[in-house]
């Protein structure tokens, strides 16, 4: 994947020097906070976050990793910090919304490598479809089922986004709902990723990225 994409978020521009030197094989790009991230993250549309603990503006990045992952669960996250305790450290690494590795600074630049290079092989989109290749040979007979789901959640997101485009009026959910035989939960929950993902007009459903509608 020498074209992956990697957001490094670092507030120290040589550190960052360091990164964009020992990774200069993949396309990089720096913001110097979580919430910077937060609001880059559909532009940029990284392949794999490198994302230090001690941010500008008295920002810890560990309180951004649960958003982040959230907004893009497949996409791999190595924390790097030399302020971590033993227990932040396992904590960052577990749970659902859970970073990948976590490096200690200094960072050795060869490890550093070499875990860019296998997270961006093994974890992520790879981990998921091994998932499912692991249901697929335990032979739960729901894995057609979850398959299924997934694909109709995708195809109806994408109906909903042709019908949203260039549209300034709040549309109506119940409407939705009806045509598309699902609950309006299921809706809402729709159009929040779609905005999340940058693919809807925020404007559309103000706030609905950060909260649940009532």
């Amino acid at each position: 994947m020498k074209s992956a994409k990697i957001l490094i978020i670092e507030d120290d521009d040589l550190q960052y020097e360091i990164y964009e030197e020992t990774l200069s094989d993949y396309q990089v790009n720096q913001v110097r906070t979580g919430t910077d991230a937060l609001k880059q993250i559909s532009i940029l549309k990284p392949d794999l976050i490198l994302l230090d603990h001690v941010l500008d503006q008295g920002e810890l990045g560990l309180d951004f990793l649960p958003e982040l992952k959230s907004l893009l669960p497949h996409v791999p996250i190595i924390v790097i910090s030399g302020a971590l305790e033993v227990h932040q450290e396992f904590q960052a690494l577990q749970g659902p919304r859970r970073a990948h590795y976590c490096l200690t600074k200094p960072v050795d630049i060869h490890k550093l490598s070499e875990t860019v290079k296998t997270a961006l092989r093994d974890c992520g989109e790879t981990e998921v479809i091994r998932q499912f290749e692991s249901l697929e040979k335990s032979k739960r007979v729901d894995v057609q089922d979850l398959l299924s789901r997934s694909t109709d959640r995708l195809h109806r997101q994408t109906l909903i986004r042709k019908r949203l485009v260039n549209k300034s009026d709040r549309p109506n959910v119940s409407a939705f709902s009806r045509d598309f035989k699902v609950s309006r939960r299921t809706i809402v929950r729709d159009i929040q990723e779609l905005i999340r993902r940058g693919e809807v007009d925020s404007d559309i459903f103000p706030g609905w990225s950060e909260s649940n509608p009532s």
